[in-house]
């Protein structure tokens, strides 16, 4: 994704039109067109402003990011298969409120889901402040696993929202939910550093412009 494309979706997430941007950072709305059609860059000071106002590093402004899904150097070589059953699992699980199983530590929440020779499975702890891990095993051998930890900041925050976007999730980024995320009032963005052997990702949620929600993943293919 182009700067113009991160920009765009930043700016929407926080609410603010081209023109309410441009006041916060002293340019004119015009200025901000230009960047979000690609027909012109902000210069360094702007980046700062914009990476600080949006709360994301300059590095992930000027980078165009794309997710990587061939293997590299990894004993799994089904990879794309493995990637098909995560998402067909994820659909089938928490996301999907189904598959819910019996507990497997202490006050957790599990859910398990199984097809041919793979296995799902995702258990966490907590609720409003939760932290939990989901994996992929194939024929009883780990091949995925992925850490999380997350937070509701406010009494908006939707649960059915956040699991309508987990299931929106596809091959470009097959970690958490889609890049970005939109129904009605809310809207779910995520972003990921690396690929799905070795990732760190952040996912948000706004509601009317507001912050309601933030999860802090990693993970990736397990050797």
């Amino acid at each position: 994704m182009t700067f113009c494309d991160k920009l765009q979706i930043l700016r929407k997430s926080k609410g603010l039109t081209q023109e309410d941007l441009a006041d916060k950072i002293n340019v004119s709305r015009a200025a901000v067109a230009k960047w979000e059609a690609g027909q012109s860059y902000p210069d360094i000071f702007n980046l700062i402003q914009i990476s600080e106002l949006m709360n994301v590093t300059v590095d992930y402004l000027v980078k165009d990011q794309t997710c990587n899904v061939a293997p590299v150097d990894s004993e799994l070589t089904d990879l794309d298969e493995m990637i098909e059953f995560r998402l067909e699992a994820n659909r089938n699980t928490y996301a999907g409120f189904s598959n819910e199983v019996p507990s497997t530590r202490l006050d957790s929440h599990d859910f398990r889901y199984e097809k041919g020779n793979y296995t799902y499975h995702d258990t966490y702890v907590g609720g409003e402040q939760f932290a939990g891990e989901e994996a992929v095993w194939k024929s009883g051998k780990a091949v995925y696993a992925m850490n999380y930890v997350g937070r509701v900041l406010d009494e908006k925050f939707s649960g059915n929202f956040l699991k309508e976007a987990l299931r929106a999730a596809d091959k470009k980024l097959p970690f958490r939910g889609p890049e970005f995320y939109e129904s009605g009032e809310y809207i779910y963005k995520t972003t990921v550093t690396g690929d799905i052997t070795w990732f760190q990702g952040y996912e948000e949620i706004f509601c009317n412009g507001e912050k309601v929600y933030e999860c802090h993943y990693h993970g990736g293919v397990m050797k």
